[in-house]
């Protein structure tokens, strides 16, 4: 184990609830990273986990906790940012019914387009292709977002590709479980990677664990433990996003 010049001691991450990054128990592909990281240097990972968007303004506010998560780049935080720890792709995900091939937002024209709330700031061109959507909506709940393409209510998603397979995953498991859900969350999907890799930082309060963090995340590249979480991480719902997570980096 690493010898930490900041005194090893539980750290409490205020991190967003985003199945298969991090769920409510603090676990997933994100956990895993982030919690791997902290360990190399001797310290605990403690997530409190809230929903998507509420954790940058508890944080911005004072919460009573060391760090938080998923901050994407140029965001404004108070504290002391991270090197990147995590990279999304997001992209546009359809029904593969609808016969729609999508390799930029130029194709989504007078379609109906669905995304996660903060999209535009974070997914590039977005904001400047809204106006030709046939319609837009931002949705924090991200299990919406299936909800409204297998009942044929948008024809788009734009999200990142292991986060909307995982939300088709517990439909499928509601179905099987005699859920009664009014459409068929079987339907086969495609997703492409429209958009390039999101890198997220951390933001830590304390400078030293910030140093700690970044020591211990370039130590894990190096061997190679990062890209064995990734790797595990998409092929669960390769069904779902095939070569296209990550493909290229």
């Amino acid at each position: 184990m690493t010898v930490s010049p900041a005194a090893a001691r539980p750290v409490t991450v205020l991190a967003p609830e985003l199945p298969p990054m991090m769920t409510t128990d603090g676990t997933g592909r994100e956990a895993s990273i982030i919690a791997e990281t902290l360990a190399a240097c001797g310290h605990e990972a403690r997530f409190k986990v809230v929903p998507f968007g509420r954790h940058w303004n508890d944080f911005r506010d004072g919460a009573r906790v060391d760090a938080v998560t998923t901050v994407p780049a140029g965001m404004e935080m108070p504290g002391a940012r991270s090197a990147p720890y995590i990279l999304y792709q997001n992209g546009a995900s359809v029904l593969r019914s609808s016969g729609l091939t999508v390799t930029s937002l130029a194709d989504l024209a007078g379609k109906r387009v669905i995304t996660f709330s903060g999209a535009p700031d974070v997914l590039p061109g977005l904001r400047d292709a809204i106006p030709s959507f046939g319609d837009f909506r931002e949705r924090a709940d991200q299990m919406v977002h299936s909800n409204l393409l297998f009942a044929g209510r948008v024809d788009a998603v734009l999200a990142d590709g292991l986060i909307f397979a995982e939300y088709n995953r517990q439909l499928q498991d509601k179905a099987k479980a005699g859920g009664g859900l009014p459409f068929d969350p079987a339907q086969p999907v495609q997703f492409t990677a429209i958009f390039p890799p999101t890198p997220y930082s951390m933001v830590f309060r304390d400078e030293s664990l910030r140093g700690d963090f970044d020591r211990c995340l370039a130590e894990l590249k190096g061997k190679g433990r990062i890209d064995a979480i990734d790797r595990a991480a998409v092929a669960r719902y390769s069904a779902t996003v095939g070569d296209q997570y990550l493909s290229h980096r």
